[in-house]
């Protein structure tokens, strides 16, 4: 079991939640706040999406990057920062034309998709690890985007976050770090439970893990219902957790969750096994990450 647990809160993702859970940020400043309140709370790291503040949709607005960092950053708190590169992939055949992107579909290159991390220079940024059937759309990301992906973020001197929604991702981000391409030791996150990818559940988790290089860290999360249990099975399996409302919206059957209460849930689950949550300053020590909590390096 690992008893010193590095504790993610990414707080709202780009799906289609705001209207399932009215604690789900929308605004920079809301968005700013909650990764505050999850630092509060006890969280070692917050993952951001933006959001169009008008909308509630997906946003890749630079300016909207600029202030939820800005705020937390100028805050009297402390929390690694973790922005999305993994944005700009969604696509959805045209109905009448599926050679073409219909409805939703948002398409960026991987220097658009990299963008927010090379102006804002957060300690961690997300590169998700292949292509997926992402419910009933597909996220694409082939693997020279990948490969060019990853130059950029190892030039940015930012540590990815390798995003692995099923075991073919680790196999991939295996393959960027024998090509050079990931410095260090690998930080892997097993993304369980989404639809149609990684399920939820011991025997994928410990699959995905037991293909890990012998020198990463890694992490797991769960969606829906299986987040707790995720956070528990991936701390007694040797790893770290996440959870939020990106990928989990209750706190309970029944009961709307916040970012706040969804961390001292996993954080008391944690104590209850045995284990801690690492403050920002340990995980930051543990990953070998360059502080910019303040807008400068360690």
């Amino acid at each position: 079991m690992n008893r010193n647990v590095i504790l993610t809160c990414a707080v709202t993702g780009a799906g289609d939640t705001t209207g399932k859970n009215p604690n789900v940020p929308v605004t920079p400043e809301q968005i700013a706040n909650d990764c505050i309140d999850a630092a509060k709370a006890g969280a070692s790291i917050a993952h951001i999406h933006v959001r169009d503040p008008n909308t509630g949709g997906v946003s890749h607005d630079l300016e909207h990057f600029r202030e939820v960092m800005t705020r937390v950053r100028e805050a009297d708190v402390d929390i690694v920062m973790n922005i999305t590169a993994g944005g700009g992939g969604d696509w959805i055949p045209d109905v009448q034309d599926p050679t073409r992107g219909g409805p939703g579909t948002d398409i960026q290159t991987p220097a658009e998709r990299h963008a927010p991390v090379g102006e804002f220079l957060p300690e961690l940024c997300t590169l998700d690890c292949g292509s997926l059937n992402f419910g009933d759309m597909v996220y694409v990301n082939p693997a020279d985007w990948l490969r060019e992906h990853a130059r950029l973020v190892q030039a940015a001197g930012v540590k990815p976050e390798l995003e692995c929604f099923d075991l073919g991702h680790v196999w991939f981000a295996r393959q960027l770090q024998q090509e050079g391409l990931i410095a260090g030791d690998p930080l892997y996150q097993l993304c369980l439970g989404i639809p149609w990818g990684a399920e939820a559940d011991t025997e994928t988790m410990l699959a995905m893990r037991n293909k890990l290089p012998d020198n990463a860290q890694w992490a797991a999360f769960g969606i829906g219902r299986a987040q707790m249990p995720m956070v528990a099975q991936s701390a007694l399996l040797g790893g770290h957790a996440r959870v939020g409302l990106e990928d989990n919206l209750y706190l309970k059957k029944g009961m709307l969750a916040s970012n706040a209460q969804l961390v001292e849930k996993a954080a008391t689950l944690l104590e209850n096994l045995g284990g801690q949550v690492m403050s920002p300053a340990e995980a930051r020590a543990h990953l070998d990450l360059r502080n910019r909590t303040k807008g400068g390096e360690a």
